[in-house]
């Protein structure tokens, strides 16, 4: 055995001991000074508005907006992302407890985003209100590009029976209720918040482009071809990317079957995340704003599959004008929120006729 090993030997026993006592003195120290470090911990921020978002295209800020973009520059330029396990995307904060997140596309993703954030020990979530924001397909009788709407009901699409037309009575539905998803299936909003939301933003003046005029015009329904403006009505959530006007008469069937408003807007996510928040805090502080960038299915010229896969230039246009109208629609219910806070902390406050 050389000296060398023998010393180096030494060295290292030397060095496991003094590392060893430490460590011993680095715990009794943490736990002498455990209490203070648990009084100095950070208090979990107190969320005021929470503001949900699908989906975005590339950076928060800076390049073509998606749906959070515009929120995150309106109110967290300035904010530290706070990661959470189990959510897609960090949370971003203000001073003023609006905070927000991107919670991914489709109904078990954004949900379970949802899940995460909510259950999160960084945020006190006691007194929270929700607005899930995002775009969506409207069917032309009942709305146009550029258009933004509140929720008053949100339904499932996916939860039921359903069969080949060619197997059923000729024209008739092709679609029933399963039972024992009546606790699931169908949320209605807070009436009074949702009033509270159109009262306050029903005479948004709202962007529009000439692309999406000059589309419009390809319908023959005036509620198609109008202008776009802020309107109410229920929220259909579906995985599938439902198209045509077989399945947009489905869906108005299947929301008028639950006792639901008029259906006025097609997504993916609205009613899974209610069902987290109805499990958690509640559904009395929820609302859902959507803006429409699409129609369900296609002008009475085209087939479903050319609507479906439209050719260069024939697409409806309007996109960044409607997400600036989904921002500048849904910060008014925002701020009113916050700088009232006195007033909305306890719950939507009594409308006054």
């Amino acid at each position: 055995m050389s000296a060398f090993f023998s010393l180096s030997r030494i060295a290292l026993a030397a060095a496991v001991l003094t590392a060893a006592a430490s460590g011993a003195c680095a715990q009794n120290q943490a736990q002498t000074q455990a209490p203070t470090a648990s009084v100095a911990a950070a208090k979990p921020v107190a969320v005021k508005v929470f503001i949900g978002a699908m989906f975005e295209i590339g950076k928060n800020t800076g390049d073509r907006a998606g749906e959070f973009q515009l929120w995150f520059e309106r109110y967290w330029k300035d904010a530290t992302p706070i990661n959470v396990p189990g959510a897609l995307s960090p949370v971003f904060c203000n001073a003023d407890g609006v905070c927000g997140s991107v919670l991914g596309m489709g109904k078990v993703n954004s949900s379970a985003s949802v899940q995460a954030i909510v259950l999160n020990p960084q945020f006190d979530f006691s007194k929270a209100y929700y607005v899930i924001s995002g775009v969506a397909g409207t069917p032309p009788a009942r709305g146009t590009i550029g258009d933004v709407t509140w929720g008053s009901w949100l339904v499932d699409y996916d939860l039921g029976h359903r069969w080949a037309p060619e197997e059923g009575k000729p024209g008739a539905p092709v679609f029933m209720p399963r039972k024992g998803y009546e606790n699931y299936r169908r949320f209605q909003l807070n009436p009074t918040l949702v009033q509270w939301a159109m009262r306050l933003t029903q005479d948004t003046q709202l962007q529009d482009s000439e692309s999406a005029q000059r589309y419009r015009l390809r319908y023959p329904q005036p509620q198609a071809r109008r202008a776009p403006h802020v309107g109410v009505g229920t929220h259909v959530s579906g995985d599938t990317f439902f198209h045509g006007p077989g399945l947009s008469n489905e869906a108005q069937y299947i929301v008028k079957s639950y006792g639901a408003d008029d259906y006025v807007a097609t997504e993916m996510e609205a009613a899974a995340i209610a069902l987290v928040l109805a499990r958690t805090h509640g559904t009395d502080r929820i609302l859902s704003l959507r803006g429409s960038v699409n129609f369900d299915q296609g002008n009475p010229n085209e087939t479903t599959l050319a609507h479906l896969d439209p050719a260069p230039g024939e697409t409806a246009g309007g996109f960044a004008e409607t997400v600036a109208n989904v921002t500048k629609v849904g910060s008014i219910m925002v701020d009113t929120i916050v700088r009232d806070w006195t007033t909305w902390q306890n719950g939507a406050p009594a409308l006054k006729k």
